[in-house]
């Protein structure tokens, strides 16, 4: 590749992938607050992408908003920084940065919405931060108590890393739902206590076995899948929690359980858009603050995420990459993109 030019990622149309060349010249000098940036390392979120290769969604829904093609997938890059807008102070050139951007190879940021990362923070685990704020997020909203029950449905990157936020929350129980047994193992390693080998459906009763019928504080549904709503409603006890983690993007095929409404079941809808924009005394949680907190649990040891590598790919490897989501993403976890060797 020619010095003038960059890779980026692009999904042109449905069901399409392509690795573009693109001019440097298409990426301006930053203006105020914006920085830019030359990727190091990014994080395919297996999940959401596949939905927005896919293309099918609902009428209305925010996949349908967002997703508007030609869509350059991704948001979870760690990158070094080439250059800073004129007043932007907190960041120097050279610095490593985690950002939410595009799978591209160079790319102009806000500032302001970019963490610099410790220096003891591998550029891997930088890039967990997008993912890792918006579990923490839906932990938060969840208000758990110590000592409360709680029910991870799909332990996928996001529930992997909700089973350990759970942990360092102090729940009793952390009970993980999945049917492929390597994502079961990840997450007993993480701090679940109790495995359950099965879909959504079957795992109601086995619950029921485990809280001696009382059933789970909270359930957190991250899958996706529109189907798993339902049986997850019926998870926890009358006045209990569940956490909506998963957005699906067809969610007029959801349904609720048979005792939502006689239970009085909160239904908590997580997104990362919901953060604060600017901290305050009653929520001081802003994305860059989540992710400096996510970043302590890492260097202290109180959370890992090295062990949820699975895959590293090339750029120029994109189409199979995707192709390969596309025909079965249960053996695909932690998902990188290595642009080191575009360079």
């Amino acid at each position: 590749m020619m010095a003038d030019t960059f890779r980026s990622i692009v999904f042109p149309e449905r069901r399409k992938v392509e690795v573009r060349d693109l001019p440097t010249s298409a990426v301006p000098a930053p203006g105020p607050g914006r920085i830019r940036c030359r990727a190091l390392t990014s994080l395919v979120s297996t999940g959401t992408e596949s939905f927005c290769l896919d293309g099918t969604f609902d009428d209305g829904t925010f996949w349908q908003e967002w997703v508007q093609y030609p869509f350059a997938p991704g948001y979870s890059m760690t990158s070094i920084v080439e250059a800073v807008g004129p007043d932007v102070a907190a960041i120097a050139v050279g610095e490593r940065v985690a950002t939410s951007t595009p799978h591209a190879e160079l790319f102009v940021a806000d500032a302001a919405r970019s963490v610099v990362v410790p220096a003891d923070v591998s550029d891997e685990q930088a890039c967990w931060a997008s993912l890792a704020c918006t579990t923490q997020l839906g932990v938060r909203r969840a208000e758990l108590v110590l000592g409360e029950t709680v029910v991870v449905v799909g332990l996928g990157t996001l529930g992997q890393l909700v089973v350990q936020y759970l942990r360092l929350s102090g729940a009793r129980r952390i009970i993980g739902v999945d049917p492929v047994q390597a994502r079961l193992d990840l997450a007993e390693a993480a701090g679940a206590t109790h495995l359950l080998q099965c879909d959504a459906a079957a795992a109601v009763e086995r619950i029921r076995e485990i809280t001696s019928g009382e059933m789970a504080d909270v359930a957190f549904d991250v899958t996706g899948h529109a189907a798993v709503l339902a049986p997850t409603t019926t998870m926890v006890r009358p006045m209990g929690r569940v956490v909506l983690l998963g957005d699906s993007p067809t969610p007029s095929l959801q349904q609720l359980g048979p005792r939502m409404v006689a239970g009085s079941v909160t239904l908590i809808g997580i997104h990362a858009s919901s953060a604060p924009e600017v901290a305050s005394g009653r929520d001081p949680w802003t994305l860059p603050a989540m992710t400096a907190l996510f970043f302590d649990y890492l260097r202290s040891g109180r959370m890992n995420v090295d062990r949820l590598r699975t895959h590293t790919f090339s750029p120029r490897a994109a189409e199979e990459l995707y192709d390969n989501l596309r025909r079965d993403r249960a053996g695909f976890l932690g998902v990188f993109l290595d642009w080191k060797g575009t360079w």
